[in-house]
This record gives structure tokens, sequence and C-alpha cells, in this order.
């Protein structure tokens, strides 16, 4: 199988989709590694490392679009990169379709099969291959939300430890999931206040038994929510319903009831965000102020770390791809119904139920459509 790797061209996306490790180990399987100039470079992960590891090194995004059965990315396609896909590929990358009508009709239009990390499933109903990129996000929104309670970024300037006779910031964070836990976690360690909120009460057990007393759990209601961040000094948004928009936890109005100056960090802007006022950011611009409250929402936050990511990422995408490669997809999809779940877009279809909902798209059955239709893309010998 031919396995493309292009550069990503996202604002400050410094990750690329494979190590030269995980490049090796396709080569190694028996199939062939395009990747285009410099897509590691912002990481040191010359050229060289991945001729090295056996790949072939092209001059352009779009020969590796022509030429690749499996496009592998980290994030979704921007507007040209949608053009240059066509029927009987495979995209595989992070999607985040529900937060995008443009993008999702941009891919259905090209005729491509589109794999999405984040709805991926494990065996326990967990989300293997989105972990990763939660557990760097969930730590850098505490880095991210003190550098904002700074004066000079316009915080309230509360430290988030405090210091010796002073109470340190109140932290709240919205989810117990991967991204929450890791908030948590974080949190926790730097000396803040810190207490998390989620809907399920197993979920908050297992915390309270791992984290202990010093940190606090509140079951979600909408009056939980408005007496924790009546307080707070940074709040945390790291909800996540599996493919589908995020819920708005907190809205417009509740922001009367949070400090001045506070800061919210909204995790969740990858789905469209869990804060009524949120709207995506750049990391050249990460916040914005909104009713005297500073909104965090760069919806591509370990790119921030890319060196980190990528290797985290390769670490559990690198298995499924080959997979994919070594079966093809009609068989691969058919073997493993966790990674049909990946499947969100084929051949002009919605392949998955929340995107085919936030969007209003008629949903068509995974199962069906790929089992039925799908066709075993080209096999290239090496």
């Amino acid at each position: 199988m031919l396995i493309g790797i292009p550069k990503e061209i996202k604002s400050n996306e410094c990750r690329v989709g494979l190590t030269p490790a995980g490049v090796h180990e396709l080569i190694r399987a028996g199939h062939q590694v395009l990747v285009e100039s410099d897509a590691g470079g912002l990481i040191g992960l010359t050229d060289e490392l991945y001729r090295q590891s056996g790949a072939d090194i092209l001059d352009s995004a779009e020969e590796i679009y022509a030429q690749a059965d499996i496009i592998v990315k980290v994030k979704e396609p921007q507007k040209k990169e949608c053009q240059w896909l066509h029927p009987g590929q495979v995209l595989f990358t992070f999607l985040h379709l529900a937060a995008s009508r443009e993008l999702t009709q941009d891919l259905l239009e090209s005729g491509a099969s589109c794999m999405a990390y984040e709805t991926v499933t494990g065996r326990n109903g967990d989300l293997p291959l989105l972990a990763p990129m939660s557990e760097i996000a969930g730590r850098m929104s505490i880095q991210a939300g003190i550098h904002a309670l700074e004066n000079p970024q316009g915080g309230n300037g509360t430290l988030l430890g405090g210091a010796v006779g002073v109470e340190p910031a109140k932290v709240v964070v919205l989810g117990g999931g991967v991204v929450g836990e890791q908030a948590a976690r974080l949190s926790l360690c730097l000396g803040g206040d810190t207490t998390v909120i989620d809907k399920s009460l197993t979920r908050l057990r297992q915390l309270d038994t791992h984290f202990g007393p010093q940190m606090k759990t509140l079951f979600a209601s909408h009056d939980a929510v408005e007496l924790a961040i009546n307080d707070a000094d940074l709040v945390i948004g790291a909800v996540l319903i599996p493919g589908a928009k995020a819920p708005k936890i907190i809205t417009k109005k509740m922001l009367r009831l949070i400090k001045p100056k506070a800061v919210l960090v909204d995790v969740s802007i990858d789905q469209g965000g869990c804060f009524e006022t949120s709207r995506v950011t750049t990391h050249e611009n990460p916040t914005f102020v909104e009713q005297n409250i500073i909104h965090y929402c760069v919806p591509n936050m370990p790119g921030a770390v890319a060196n980190t990511a990528t290797y985290a990422l390769t670490n559990v995408t690198c298995a499924a791809i080959i997979g994919l490669a070594n079966q093809g997809l009609k068989a691969a999809l058919k073997k493993d119904k966790y990674l049909l779940k990946g499947l969100n877009i084929h051949e002009g279809k919605v392949t998955h139920q929340a995107v085919a909902t936030a969007h209003n798209y008629k949903y068509f059955d995974p199962i069906a459509v790929s089992y039925t239709h799908l066709t075993l893309p080209t096999i290239y010998s090496v």
C-alpha cells in the first residue's frame, strides 16, 4: 500500500502524521511511504531521518495526494487539501466534523473515505487514538490558564498555588474524562484549589479514590455549576461527547456569576466549545475578552508542543495505520468493529450518527456501506 504523509498547513501546527520510527514500521510491514519535504522539520525530524527510515521524499503535498492510497495527517484537511482528495482514497486524521458543516460538505464532495482518530473506540468504550492528545491538552489547559491569569495578560493576577498565608486560585474542571483528569492532576500538583464536575458518579468515585480528599468532586447539575464558577479563577471546559457537538455548559448569562478577569479555557472547542461565548482562537492570538472574562479557545493546543505530541500520537496510531494498509479498508473495517466507528464519511455518505445529527445530513449505517460498497485500494509492490 502507498501511504502519504503531507506537511500540516493549519496555523501554527507543527506536528506531523508519523515519526521516522513509525514510517519504518510501515516499511517493515511491506508498504511504501511518501513524506512531503520538511514535514517534520519544525520539530527536528529532518528529511534525512525519514529517508533513513525508508521513506521517499516528495516536494509537494499535491503530489502525495495524487499518488497515495492512504493519507495520514494530524489535523483536519484545509480547503485546498480537500480539493486534492479523491474517490478510493482513505484519509486518516483528526476531523471533529460535528464542529464544521463546511468541512463535512467538502469531504463528502471529495468522494474519499474519511476516518477520524477521535471516534475510533477501544474495547472498553475508551478513545485510544484521541487519549494522548487529550492528556496533553488537559495538562496544557492549566499552563495556558496560569499564563492568562497573570496581570500583563489581562488576568486577575492570582497565582495558581497561592503563597504562604495566601489562598491558592480556585480551579473548576468541567468534565472528568481524560482531559479533565489531567487538568485536575496538574492543578493539584501546583497547589490549586481544584474541583471536578461530572455527570457520572462512577467516574467521580474513581477520581475521588485516585486523588483523595485533596480534590473536590461535584455531580453535574445546573446549580452545582453555577455555585462552583461563582468564585472560580480558572475554569477548564473538558466536556466530550464522542463525535458530537459539545453541550453548552456555561451560558452567556452565567458569565456574570464569574469574578472579573477570571479565565475560561475551552478544550472542547474542537467540538464547538462548551461555553456559549467561545469562538475559535489561534496560538498567535489565543485569547479574547467577553464580559470582562478571558477566554482561551485554541483548537489545536497540542500543536504548541509538537515534538511530544507527534511521538505520543505515533505510539497509538501506527498499529491502526498498519492494519488498514495490510488488509485494505474493507477487510480492516469488517474485522474490527472498533475501527469501524472511526469511519465518518464514505463515498459521499455520512457514516457517523453524531455528525449527521449535527448538520442534518442523512445517516448511513457504516456496516452496510463499508461491507457492501468499499473496494480494496490498489496494492503497490515495493
